[in-house]
């Protein structure tokens, strides 16, 4: 019986390792399929033209994505020789997207959590995200030296560790329904409709240009700042579990990035963002 049951093992063992080593590359044609928002500035925006480098979006005659997600797409491609394909999903479609194999990659601003890291596996991190807050100026907020002084309302994109891990922290907020989208979250702060949001910082420096109005509350040091795990403020790249081939071929490329090299091509992305973002 015990030796039957070794075998039993050895085979379902065998039957698994024969699984993930069918998972495909995604990448055998030589083209490297992203998906991301195209609505995410600076990590990633539409625009009428391939201007600063900008790359055609799949399905969408007219329009090219661009942005952090983008440059790095770019430069991962260029250095493994495959072409890159960028298709524009919502953001609660790029997960299961990746996941069927729809798109080889999501390169789209993803904090590595470990829930996210159930449904896929993660190469990176490809940035490191310091968590900011966003308040319009005459706001009495904008005052505020840590988040034990925020009042109000207040919101954040819509699942994002943002809303759903930082604000709740903010014992003065009240938590309105989150937005959709990182476009609409910023115009809920600019129009009124909250009193601040949580975001990212190259999200926030992203919103500054677009809306100079608004200020930026970094509270990092000040001893009332909120409580972020690394898994919240690593940003990856998401591919569909078992794809050794690929996550081996990504962790590569950024083996010897530097935090400081990932905040100089971010600056390149804000220094050439479309204001209307």
């Amino acid at each position: 019986m015990k030796k039957w049951i070794a075998m039993l093992m050895a085979a379902m063992l065998l039957m698994g390792s024969l699984a993930l080593a069918d998972v495909p590359s995604g990448v055998e044609d030589g083209v490297l399929t992203v998906a991301m928002e195209c609505a995410y500035a600076p990590y990633n925006w539409a625009q009428p033209d391939d201007s600063n480098g900008a790359v055609p979006i799949k399905d969408h005659p007219g329009l090219y994505a661009n942005g952090y997600d983008v440059m790095m797409a770019k430069a991962i491609a260029e250095a493994n020789g495959w072409e890159l394909e960028v298709v524009q999903l919502d953001w609660d479609s790029l997960i299961p997207a990746v996941q069927s194999g729809i798109v080889d990659a999501v390169i789209a601003g993803q904090s590595m959590t470990a829930e996210r890291m159930e449904a896929v596996d993660f190469a990176g991190p490809y940035l490191y995200a310091t968590i900011v807050v966003l308040a319009k100026e005459g706001n009495p907020n904008t005052e505020a030296t840590g988040i034990s002084q925020l009042k109000g309302t207040a919101t954040s994109q819509s699942g994002t560790i943002w809303y759903d891990t930082c604000l709740p922290q903010v014992a003065g907020a009240t938590l309105i329904p989150p937005a959709e989208s990182a476009p609409a979250m910023l115009m809920a702060v600019e129009s009124g409709t909250v009193d601040f949001v949580c975001t990212d910082m190259p999200t926030a420096q992203g919103a500054l240009i677009a809306y100079p109005d608004l200020k930026l509350l970094d509270f990092a040091g000040s001893g009332d700042d909120f409580e972020v795990s690394d898994e919240d403020i690593n940003i990856g790249i998401s591919i569909q579990k078992g794809n050794t081939v690929l996550l081996d071929a990504l962790n590569a490329y950024l083996a010897d990035k530097t935090a400081e090299d990932f905040n100089a091509l971010m600056a390149q992305a804000i220094a050439v963002q479309p204001l209307s973002e």
